[in-house]
């Protein structure tokens, strides 16, 4: 009998050991749960517990439970967070050299894209994100960034002019949309919808799936494809909390996160299309007749490229372009 119960009382405790070991790391983000930036997460947690053995668990915020960009990023450089998902403009502040990724018409098309961002420049980036905090992990997709509004088509640069555009922590696309005439203002994207609806702007730049998903063909009426900036997002995890991992695991979440941004960045693709034709069903004013090569060679362009090459030299500008 007392072999039985120490034998019990050993199995509750092992259980007990086991339970106590087991982790659950907070994912944030601020899309909508529709959004493909949630089936990211939710992939990314599916492997993790399942290449862990449960040991390690992945419990998503999206649309901004955790706060907003900002917060989020501060969250997870102090470990209020474990890992958040954003716009890699945010990094703009504190590593200046990010802002090549965001120059108009920098990248050729999506493959150049992940070439650059999956390579050396890439991986320099996270690195370097161990400065403040945090462990870089990959770069998921935002995708090519399009112009909507309430006013009018746009077709050529001047279609711009005057509009009150709302932009994002990017330092080129504010000072591009400045030099196109338009009155660019920062906000957050949680205030964005209800900034479009009142009026408080007339216009907003995002990829196709974030207008999806967050539902702006309810407060606005054309959309342009002027495919103007590739867009990419970033997942860092807290630093602290990474390096407390075992080698094993630490590898398990670096695999992860980049087979979940494959993924996404593969859905992307595939949706696109059908994102736009439910835009349009939905009531929006669909404009394929863009005219890039205006925008191209538009000085607003053009000076963006240069202010860069002045503030930080051709050096990152120039391996971007070898990659292609």
């Amino acid at each position: 009998m007392k072999k039985t119960v120490g034998l019990v009382a050993a199995a509750v405790l092992l259980a007990s050991t086991s339970l106590s070991m087991a982790l659950e790391l907070k994912f944030a983000h601020a899309a909508p749960p529709t959004d493909l930036q949630e089936s990211l997460a939710q992939h990314f947690a599916k492997e993790v517990a399942e290449r862990t053995n449960g040991e390690i668990t992945v419990t998503t915020y999206p649309q901004g439970q955790l706060g907003d960009d900002q917060t989020m990023l501060n969250g997870t450089r102090s470990g209020i967070v474990d890992i958040q998902m954003t716009g890699l403009a945010i990094m703009n502040g504190m590593m200046p050299e990010t802002a090549a990724f965001d120059l108009p018409y920098m990248f050729a098309n999506r493959d150049h894209a992940y070439k650059v961002l999956d390579g050396e420049v890439g991986q320099k980036i996270l690195d370097d994100m161990s400065k403040f905090g945090m462990k870089g992990l990959s770069f998921p997709e935002n995708g090519y960034r399009n112009v909507t509004n309430s006013k009018k088509p746009v077709v050529v640069p001047a279609d711009l002019e005057g509009i009150k555009m709302r932009t994002n922590t990017s330092v080129p696309l504010n000072a591009m949309f400045a030099e196109l005439g338009t009155n660019p203002q920062p906000l957050a994207i949680a205030e964005l919808y209800t900034a479009l609806e009142t009026g408080v702007v007339d216009a907003q730049e995002h990829p196709i799936n974030v207008t999806h998903s967050f539902r702006y063909d309810e407060v606005q009426k054309y959309l342009s494809l002027t495919e103007h900036s590739y867009s990419a997002l970033f997942i860092s995890m807290n630093l602290n909390k990474f390096n407390s991992l075992t080698p094993e695991q630490q590898k398990i979440i670096e695999e992860a996160a980049q087979n979940a941004t494959d993924y996404q960045r593969k859905l992307s693709i595939e949706k696109e299309e059908g994102f736009i034709t439910d835009l349009a069903d939905r009531g929006m004013a669909v404009n394929r007749n863009v005219d890039k090569a205006a925008f191209q060679a538009h000085p607003a362009v053009t000076a963006t490229w240069e202010v860069f090459n002045k503030q930080f030299g051709p050096e990152m500008i120039e391996k971007i372009q070898a990659a292609l």
